[in-house]
């Protein structure tokens, strides 16, 4: 039998108990606040992290273009023949050819290894066929699977003539863009390769210099 002392304590363990459980759950005043921090949290970080991975996307396809032009380059310096770089867009998909002669056969996805989707990215350049120096650069429908860009180098590695033998033109751009969304038009964000000399000479560049 329990003494009244012995009663006492146990009624106080018992509401010390209670007590600390009702202090350790949360309210829904407070569960709501946590939420709404979460939301704002999230509202800030996604648009930055989609900004990042686009960024990044259009990084890789850049340096897959710069490896391309550099392959057809290097290859036509070794093999002492003229080689080509054709780029298109196929069903909303950038694709590019290095080759030798004058059709391509062997069109590689731009992402294809880059886990870059169709309608992610888009291709531009300031060729029309021909090359055109100093023109503005125009965007996917205007280079489809009927009417792909090129650009050639000759046995040496420069830059071969024009299809009517005129000297070839410098500054070329391919340009890779984040499109509008809803459109083929570019973005603000671009980066760009410019066979910028007649020798072949090759930069990189970004955003407005790509335009």
């Amino acid at each position: 039998m329990r003494t009244s002392k012995e009663g006492n304590f146990v009624n106080r363990f018992r509401y010390a108990s209670h007590d600390m459980q009702q202090e350790a759950g949360f309210s829904l005043v407070e569960l709501i606040a946590v939420i709404m921090m979460l939301g704002i949290l999230a509202a800030i970080a996604v648009p930055s992290w989609l900004a990042f991975v686009n960024r990044q996307q259009i990084n890789k396809a850049n340096d897959a273009v710069l490896a391309a032009l550099q392959e057809a380059q290097r290859e036509a310096k070794k093999k002492k023949v003229s080689y080509s770089v054709s780029i298109r867009t196929d069903n909303n998909t950038p694709q590019i050819a290095v080759y030798q002669g004058s059709s391509p056969t062997n069109w590689l996805d731009l992402g294809r290894d880059l886990g870059i989707q169709s309608k992610q990215i888009i291709l531009g350049t300031n060729l029309s066929n021909v090359n055109t120096n100093g023109g503005s650069v125009t965007y996917a429908s205007a280079f489809d699977t009927n009417a792909p860009q090129t650009i050639t180098f000759d046995y040496m590695g420069i830059l071969a003539p024009k299809t009517n033998n005129n000297a070839p033109d410098t500054g070329l751009k391919v340009v890779v863009a984040i499109p509008q969304a809803g459109n083929n038009s570019a973005g603000q964000v671009k980066r760009c390769v410019i066979v910028e000399t007649l020798i072949g000479g090759m930069r990189t560049a970004k955003d407005t210099s790509c335009s």
